[in-house]
């Protein structure tokens, strides 16, 4: 039994990284024989597994790096490290309407019409939901338009509204939304077109970082009944190993494997944009790591 149990990684990631990722994964278990308990979903729904389930996995891979100093440390770890980079798009298909006619000049005059379906992802639950909600106002900042934000909001309602960037995307391909706002990397990953934003509003630029912290989003807080506030920053993946993770030395042999050249390789042929070196921050990091990373 304690064999078995020395064989097994359990991953919370996030739905975005899920696709691309899973070759990865597989490799990972072909090379080893350590068996991947993958849970996929949105990044603060992994947050409250662990916070309010007291739910321990030996890995996290989330959408948004800075969830670990707002909600994790120090109790539940003492270090993460960014990984990835990605950028907001709004992605469609051929079938969508006016698919012939948006761009990157009018692609917030189509998708405030009524007469198109627009989705998005749960604020409350998923980084690019809130991202959503702050490359909103950074647009109505950029163009100049008062009102943009909250209109172009009510024009994609709750009832199109999902709790991850993989379920946004299901929908998308499925025919029942016209338009999303999501990653590039999921666009991309499932061959879907997308508008290119201006690097103003994309939320993908890091020369931009403190143009970026000019707009906030309130979402909810830590524990039911709370909320916070988020800023706009640059989009950036994060990775830590809990400090109660009960498999942390599969932990530490996945992460320098994911750090070879051939898999950061392979994962940017995926779109998946992976930083040349993770950069660690806080105290702790495995060497497996370490060795690799700028502080």
């Amino acid at each position: 039994m304690l064999a078995a149990l020395a064989d097994t990684l359990v991953i919370f990631i996030a739905a975005s990284l899920t696709r691309p990722m899973q070759p990865t994964l597989d490799a990972f278990t072909a090379r080893t024989g350590v068996v991947v308990q993958r849970e996929s979903g949105a990044s603060l729904e992994h947050v409250r597994k662990i916070t309010e389930l007291h739910r321990i996995p030996d890995l996290l891979l989330l959408a948004d790096a800075d969830v670990f100093p707002r909600l994790l440390q120090p109790t539940y770890t003492t270090w993460f490290a960014e990984f990835a980079r990605n950028r907001m798009v709004v992605a469609y298909t051929p079938k969508s309407k006016h698919a012939s006619e948006i761009n990157s000049s009018n692609w917030y005059e189509i998708l405030g019409q009524k007469d198109v379906e627009v989705g998005r992802t749960d604020p409350d639950v998923a980084p690019v939901g809130y991202r959503t909600l702050l490359m909103l106002e950074l647009a109505e900042r950029h163009y100049r338009k008062p009102g943009l934000a909250k209109s172009l909001e009510q024009n994609a309602p709750k009832r199109n509204m999902r709790s991850n960037a993989a379920e946004l995307a299901a929908l998308l391909a499925a025919g029942e939304m016209d338009y999303i706002y999501d990653y590039q990397s999921v666009a991309e990953s499932n061959g879907f077109r997308y508008v290119q934003l201006p690097a103003e509003i994309d939320l993908g630029d890091a020369n931009r970082a403190g143009a970026y912290q000019g707009v906030s989003a309130n979402v909810r807080g830590s524990s039911p009944g709370t909320t916070m506030t988020v800023r706009g920053e640059p989009i950036l993946y994060g990775m830590s190993i809990p400090t109660a993770a009960p498999h942390a030395a599969a932990a530490r042999r996945f992460i320098e494997f994911l750090l070879t050249s051939d898999v950061l390789r392979q994962l940017r042929a995926a779109h998946v944009d992976m930083l040349d070196h993770p950069i660690v921050v806080g105290a702790g990091a495995p060497p497996e790591l370490t060795r690799g990373a700028r502080h």
